[in-house]
């Protein structure tokens, strides 16, 4: 059985995101707006004021109120969603941490915005990498549509009786924030269909007003060791889940992602370049110029960051000739960009080979096709044994 044709519409990244969690029917929202993000907040207040959402909107004075609000909702047992961005991420930090600990299953978004450091309202993916280790489960898509696809995957996976973890989707602020094209929005009842197994599952635990419980009390010793570990190998498990999920979702809807990673035109690539969000499109339009030229070269998006997907890389990278990463953020402390240094660290499982480290797109500076087209040419050369540079901050070489 597949889902019906869904509604061909032109909307806004954001718009896209909050008719999404729309569709999967949250039982509690809590959000703060703040820029590039408010238009989720405000259209999903819109929806439960017409009478599209039954659901119970929390005004809160902050970010980190917003998340405590969909934590303690979550932990009852409702369906919750929030949205936040840069700043707004980095406020509710402590209670990101606490929601990831008690393993509610918050789904968030987050539109991908430079932090604090220096005033940056503007596009970048350092708020994603800030918060790597939180303890949620990270994806990051590429376009509008993969946006209402990966929400509602997103419910799938964090509410999943082997999973049972927030899970945060990330999408390029200022790129697909405000971008508006054409996407297919779901009938909610192919929706409610594709989530209903969830029903089906044993019912979790969860705060039961007047009923003894503990909840948020100080870890000690093993029991925290225990708590820990069991987090811990549940964010392992969420692998081969997302893989799961994508699979079942393309096979009901249509539309499949590849799971973890995506790859394009890997087959028989002796360069591969890896990238993230809005700037695969680019890529791939320069990864066809260049087979084209008789370059053999390919791309892998990463869509699952945490937990990084070691062994599906591991599988499409092992003997490549070079490597070049690009990444829209940084990695204070290591010489290289922060997802570079994670394939780095794949380097004992895929031989050694020439990696090389691109920063590009930082503060709403566009990642263009002369951009990636330098980055092919660089990497092939590398895998030619020509002499090259470790890492590269295009914008300052221009």
């Amino acid at each position: 059985m597949k889902a019906k044709k869904g509604k061909v519409s032109v909307m806004t990244g954001n718009y896209a995101a909050a008719n999404a969690a729309r569709l999967c029917r949250p039982e509690v929202v809590s959000a703060y707006p703040i820029t590039p993000q408010s238009e989720v907040a405000e259209q999903i207040s819109a929806y439960v004021a017409n009478g599209e959402l039954d659901a119970e909107i929390v005004e809160v004075e902050g970010e980190n109120s917003a998340m405590n609000v969909v934590c303690a909702a979550s932990l009852a047992g409702a369906r919750v969603f929030t949205a936040t961005s840069s700043y707004g991420l980095v406020f509710m930090y402590d209670t990101l941490l606490q929601t990831a600990g008690y393993r509610a299953p918050v789904v968030m978004v987050n539109v991908n915005r430079e932090p604090p450091g220096i005033q940056a309202v503007s596009g970048g993916q350092q708020d994603l990498i800030s918060t790597r280790d939180s303890g949620w489960v990270q994806v990051i898509v590429e376009n509008n549509q993969e946006i209402i696809d990966q929400i509602i995957m997103a419910y799938r996976l964090a509410e999943d009786h082997d999973i049972q973890l927030p899970v945060m989707v990330n999408y390029d602020g200022y790129y697909l924030s405000y971008l508006a094209e054409s996407v297919e929005m779901p009938l909610i009842e192919d929706v409610d269909a594709f989530l209903a197994p969830l029903k089906s599952q044993p019912p979790r635990p969860r705060i039961i007003p007047g009923a003894a419980t503990g909840c948020g009390t100080h870890g000690m010793e093993m029991g925290y060791v225990e708590a820990r570990y069991k987090h811990w190998s549940a964010l392992e498990r969420a692998r081969e889940k997302v893989d799961d999920i994508d699979r079942l979702f393309g096979e009901y809807f249509g539309r499949s992602y590849g799971g973890q990673i995506e790859e394009y035109r890997t087959d028989g690539a002796d360069i591969i370049i890896v990238t993230s969000g809005s700037a695969a499109g680019t890529t791939r339009t320069v990864v066809d110029a260049k087979r084209n030229e008789g370059v053999r070269v390919g791309m892998v998006k990463i869509r699952l960051f945490r937990p990084f997907p070691e062994d599906r890389l591991t599988e499409v990278l092992k003997g490549r000739k070079a490597i070049g990463v690009v990444d829209r953020s940084l990695c204070f402390g290591w010489k290289c960009g922060p997802m570079c240094m994670e394939i780095k660290a794949l380097t004992p499982d895929i031989g050694r080979m020439p990696i090389l480290s691109y920063i590009d797109g930082l503060a709403n500076l566009d990642i263009t096709v002369p951009h990636i087209t330098r980055v092919v040419d660089e990497v092939n050369g590398a895998a030619q044994g020509k002499p090259f540079q470790e890492v590269t901050w295009i914008p300052m070489e221009e």
